[in-house]
């Protein structure tokens, strides 16, 4: 992916992230959301912690969009395109595997 195309960025993060911000945001207060990803930290995981920020970057108009924001949007179409690689056999739909990819706005079963 390139550093130096924003739009490609925007696009490849449009089509990694498939929730909305209102569904993201609803989805990182339950307890199944809290309970995954790594807290190295002691605190919030870090998918937890990228998922308020997608819900920021979701609701930025793509003008307004800094590099930091475009650096996040990279970060996060990294994550879903490793993780979705990782799929575990029989149903996902109550896996940690599942709930990690949601923190980070992808919701494998939509």
């Amino acid at each position: 992916m390139s550093e130096d195309d924003p739009e490609k960025t925007r696009k490849e993060f449009g089509d990694a992230v498939n929730m909305t911000a209102s569904e993201l945001e609803k989805w990182l207060d339950t307890d199944e959301s809290r309970d995954v990803g790594d807290k190295s930290g002691g605190g919030e995981s870090t998918g937890h912690a990228s998922g308020r920020r997608i819900i920021e970057i979701l609701r930025t108009k793509k003008d307004d969009l800094t590099d930091a924001d475009l650096s996040h949007m990279r970060k996060v179409v990294g994550y879903v395109k490793r993780h979705l690689a990782q799929k575990p056999a029989g149903d996902v739909t109550d896996t940690a595997w599942r709930y990690s990819l949601m923190n980070w706005g992808h919701d494998p079963q939509k």
